[in-house]
């Protein structure tokens, strides 16, 4: 039975991408926090499965709530960076990309002892023409990346990208990719990872993309937010579609994650980096690598 990813990002319900025109980062402070809450809930909820994830965690965030990252560490999931501020890839620099992704992989490492070697962007920005930021992921020492979304969608998105894991040589050396899943329906291939996709679609359209990886042998990437999880939290005066995709369903989430966690089997995604990091071939499918590692 294959072994998928859980995949949470760790982040505040304020610090979300599309509230960013509405809530600059210098009024956080003053914002409630409500992650340690729907932390311990995600984690009774895994454990009660017994599954271990892999969490994509802000830097500023685990600065700030420290004991968060502890408790996450010591239930044995994967930590990994979610950047410095959860800014898009697409409005930084080389060098601000670089100071984030190096101060919240410090800070991370300080909080919980052991290395961070994984890296997730905010809305997964790394999108086509800004591929630099592999490179700097590699330079900084990470060793896999999973934002190349393998769709063509408005915001986000690397179309023409590979939907299973696979090695991405870059100047600097390799990186490996692990893509959201994804579903191919006619030929096309839809966004189906989690999120508000997991929320505000049928069930049957993220446990029929990861039949699909279980058909192709390989793991599929699902990925929840913490805020997901609560629909107490405090509402932002919006544009009606952003309120809309982003507070429907959230009474949705737990039941479906039960159901979720119940289907399937999940593993974190260092689990895959070791098999992958067995097999010498860049740029090919997971199932391939496992081929010539064989």
């Amino acid at each position: 039975m294959i072994a998928h990813h859980f995949t949470i990002d760790v982040e505040e319900y304020f610090q979300v991408s599309a509230f960013a025109s509405r809530v600059a980062p210098r009024q956080w402070r003053g914002f409630e926090s409500r992650v340690e809450e729907q932390v311990d809930r995600l984690l009774d909820l895994l454990a009660r499965h017994n599954v271990r994830a892999t969490c994509f965690i802000v830097g500023w965030l685990a600065q700030r709530c420290r004991e968060v990252v502890r408790s996450i560490a010591r239930a044995g999931h994967e930590i990994g960076s979610h950047t410095w501020d959860h800014a898009r890839v697409t409005l930084q620099t080389p060098a601000q990309f670089r100071r984030s992704i190096r101060r919240s992989k410090r800070v991370l490492e300080d909080l919980t002892g052991t290395s961070v070697v994984g890296f997730r962007a905010p809305s997964f920005s790394i999108v086509r023409g800004r591929e630099w930021a592999l490179d700097l992921l590699v330079e900084e020492g990470y060793r896999y990346d999973s934002s190349l979304f393998p769709v063509r969608r408005r915001g986000y998105g690397h179309a023409g990208g590979q939907p299973d894991p696979y090695w991405i040589e870059r100047p600097g050396g390799r990186l490996a990719e692990i893509p959201p899943a994804t579903l191919e329906v006619a030929g096309m291939r839809l966004p189906a990872a989690g999120g508000a996709y997991f929320r505000l679609l049928p069930y049957g359209v993220v446990r029929t993309a990861l039949r699909q990886c279980d058909g192709r042998g390989v793991p599929g990437t699902f990925y929840i937010h913490t805020w997901e999880i609560d629909p107490a939290q405090p509402r932002f005066d919006v544009p009606w579609w952003t309120r809309a995709r982003h507070y429907g369903g959230l009474d949705r989430t737990l039941p479906r994650l039960e159901r979720l966690l119940s289907e399937f089997r999940f593993a974190p995604i260092a689990e895959t980096l070791a098999t992958l990091s067995a097999a010498p071939v860049v740029r090919r499918p997971f199932a391939a690598l496992r081929e010539s590692a064989a």
